[in-house]
């Protein structure tokens, strides 16, 4: 369990390349000379999806220049190396153009065009559910290229929400622990996962969502990375944590079904369909994979 960039690669969703330049976010001159250059790139958006281009097995956004783009509120995603100016402006998705989420095309995008997509899906749908003060509840403006929202009536200030979530692979010798929720088919499996809560460090948001959710004690939570995961706002951070219990009591309302798993047991099950793993985008994938200590076949 020593993989980080080797063995798998990155974590998919945590490859951006371009400058997120924040100190460009405030100056209201720069952001109106970037969007007059025609060099400037355009990301669409809609609903977490946006136009991609196949090519092969791989696939790249498809950018439009700022003339090119829809009127509407502007998000800037940052500044390449060369000086191209990247935006993002919420859009409809035209009939016959072919659109796509993350989960889809997360793992075929570059590192350039990931972390455009990331941060375009996690925008749009912050100011999609934020658009009113908490205060007052007055209808707020945008500000700071897309990542402040400021009140007229009491000048407060709002950034976009994330919400820390820990993600663990659970794991006792040569076994591991898989579980599916309620909601799920039932050959389709995961690590267990779930929210910091207030006043709680992450480490102890492991131990507590492990013994919640199926009865199991863990000790030395061991962190691996994160990634976020804009659905709508989470940041994943992911761990491994062994267990000092192995018997599972599985809590209804979370899990349907536990399982504990060797390795040579994992790989039989996921070779003839019986066990379903998450897609190769996520955290989870990158956590089973890691511990089972290469790539395995088949996905969600």
């Amino acid at each position: 369990m020593e993989d980080r960039e080797g063995l798998l690669g990155p974590l998919l969703l945590s490859r951006g390349t371009v400058n997120r330049s924040a100190a460009l976010r405030q100056n209201g001159e720069w952001l109106e000379r970037a969007w007059a250059d025609e060099r400037t790139r355009v990301l669409l958006v809609a609903d977490g999806r946006a136009p991609v281009r196949h090519e092969g097995e791989a696939a790249s956004l498809v950018l439009v220049p700022p003339s090119q783009a829809p009127d509407g509120d502007r998000y800037l995603l940052g500044v390449d190396e060369d000086g191209t100016a990247y935006f993002a402006v919420p859009a409809k998705a035209p009939e016959g153009e072919r659109w796509e989420g993350l989960r889809r095309a997360g793992a075929l995008l570059g590192d350039r065009d990931a972390g455009l997509l990331v941060t375009a899906v996690a925008l749009e749908a912050w100011h999609a559910t934020h658009g009113h003060c908490p205060r007052c509840g007055a209808r707020t403006e945008i500000a700071a290229g897309g990542y402040m929202r400021v009140c007229p009536e009491d000048g407060s200030q709002h950034f976009p929400r994330v919400d820390p979530a820990v993600i663990m692979l659970v794991h006792q010798g040569d076994r591991c622990l898989l579980a599916r929720g309620p909601q799920w088919p039932e050959n389709r499996f995961s690590v267990l996962a779930g929210f910091v809560e207030p006043g709680e460090s992450l480490e102890q948001a492991v131990v507590r969502e492990v013994a919640e959710e199926v009865g199991v004690t863990v000790t030395a939570p061991r962190y691996m990375g994160s990634q976020p995961w804009p659905f709508p706002r989470s940041l994943m951070l992911g761990f491994f944590a062994r267990a000092v219990s192995a018997e599972l009591h599985p809590d209804p309302a979370e899990i349907a079904e536990a399982r504990w798993l060797t390795r040579s047991e994992l790989r039989e099950a996921v070779e003839s369909g019986e066990l379903l793993l998450p897609g190769q985008v996520s955290i989870a994938r990158r956590l089973i994979e890691t511990w089972y200590g290469g790539h395995l076949p088949g996905e969600w």
